[in-house]
């Protein structure tokens, strides 16, 4: 491709592209799960990262050749930003490189597949195809990922996928066949499930969830949710779990993770998940406690819908915060704080506006950010509230609907929003 310049670029001014596109990728990943981040702060973020990555387009060959460059150190970012290069530029060479580097470089999948997922479904034409009918797992799994990520049905290949022996494009295989409302592959996820280990385990409980046989998922996702609490696997798939039970069966597996000694930071996200409003008072207790206050407050928030910091039902934070990194450099804990942009919970004040609002969520119903979570309820989450809850509200819209497609709430904000616009309508020509 020809460069586009009349005039040579100004490099300092490419460079700082490159660098600010590759920042506001990884920023956008934490973003998309954050507890606090709308769909509105989101779109903020989606027009810096588009305005950078057109300045690195407009910079043709040159700026392509520095995007090669910046690959010398190789973080999800600059793989991102490489990868939606190669695609505007149908560069199939450039990305059957990126593809080699899946197996020495960890983040090159995720890079990739944000990048297949952040661009418009025209600039894929042409490049999906022969991905999919590709000799190598790497390349079929990049096609699946980019047809689930769009919504679109890969058709007969996804059953070939589900069967292939390479255990990441099997995996990827399943997501897709769940994301995509794909039910007459529920036999098969079933099949896979028998002899399905590790992570593999859960994928296809939850597939099997969502594609219409929640009597078989429902158990599996009940004993993963019971593993340790250091199995990656146990907090998904307790989510997952609540979220699907109905009240009463929630109750108990609730109950069952108190009895079994879990955590009091696992019980109390239990609590949120789980919809079940009686559990407000000790929410509120935990409020008291700094360790455990804003995870008390953010399941508060879950069930009943309140917006502590609109609703001036924060208090100051106190004056050491344990949980994160510390300054000390002697100190290995690298983590960033779970709770990290959550507001510390004034338990006086919540208990205040719960007794004045309490009596408006009944027991024995459940409830979801203030309301029974129906079709209606769920696309108002998914328009007005935070990310945590709109993963759930996505979650939530799709049990008993096994042929829907999940809605996506870490594609670009603008495709987003177009969906919604669609599936609004459709609910309010529903309900005429």
């Amino acid at each position: 491709m020809p460069d586009r310049l009349a005039r040579p670029i100004i490099p300092t001014v490419v460079s700082q592209h490159i660098e600010d596109a590759a920042s506001l990728r990884s920023v956008r990943s934490v973003f998309v799960r954050a507890p606090h981040v709308k769909l509105l702060h989101l779109g903020r973020t989606d027009e810096r990262l588009l305005a950078h990555l057109d300045g690195i387009t407009v910079a043709g060959d040159a700026g392509a050749a520095m995007v090669q460059q910046a690959l010398d150190v190789p973080g999800v970012g600059q793989l991102f930003v490489a990868a939606v290069g190669a695609i505007e530029r149908r560069d199939s060479a450039q990305i059957g490189r990126l593809l080699a580097l899946m197996d020495e470089i960890p983040d090159t999948a995720r890079a990739l597949a944000s990048a297949f997922g952040w661009v418009s479904a025209d600039l894929l034409r042409g490049l999906t195809a022969p991905l999919l009918a590709g000799k190598s797992p790497a390349e079929r799994w990049l096609g699946v990922a980019a047809c689930a990520l769009h919504g679109v049905d890969p058709g007969v290949t996804l059953m070939s996928a589900m069967k292939h022996d390479d255990a990441r494009l099997r995996d990827q295989a399943v997501q897709a066949a769940a994301k995509l409302g794909r039910a007459d592959l529920l036999a098969a996820c079933a099949d896979d499930l028998k002899q399905a280990q590790g992570s593999h385990r859960l994928t296809c409980a939850q597939a099997m969830l969502v594609l219409g046989d929640p009597a078989a998922a429902r158990p599996v996702l009940r004993e993963l949710a019971l593993l340790p609490p250091d199995d990656a696997r146990a907090l998904p798939a307790l989510r997952w779990a609540l979220l699907s039970a109905p009240l009463g069966e929630a109750r108990d597996l609730v109950r069952l993770l108190s009895k079994n000694g879990a955590p009091p930071r696992t019980l109390i996200r239990a609590a949120g998940w789980a919809g079940d409003v009686q559990v407000v008072p000790w929410l509120i207790k935990h409020m008291a406690d700094d360790v455990h206050a804003r995870v008390a407050g953010e399941a508060f928030s879950f069930l009943t819908g309140a917006d502590l910091a609109l609703l001036d039902l924060e208090r100051k934070p106190p004056e050491v915060v344990t949980g994160g990194p510390t300054e000390d450099p002697n100190d290995d804990n690298v983590a960033l704080d779970e709770d990290e942009s959550l507001p510390w919970p004034d338990a006086v004040r919540v208990q205040a506006w719960w007794d004045a609002n309490g009596s408006r969520f009944p027991a024995g119903v459940r409830c979801f950010a203030g309301a029974t979570p129906d079709a209606a309820h769920c696309l108002h989450v998914l328009t007005e509230h935070t990310q945590r809850r709109r993963l759930a509200a996505a979650l939530l819209l799709r049990l008993g609907r096994p042929d829907a497609v999940l809605f996506n709430c870490a594609a670009p904000t603008h495709r987003q929003k177009r969906l919604l616009a669609r599936m609004q309508g459709n609910v309010s020509a529903a309900a005429a």
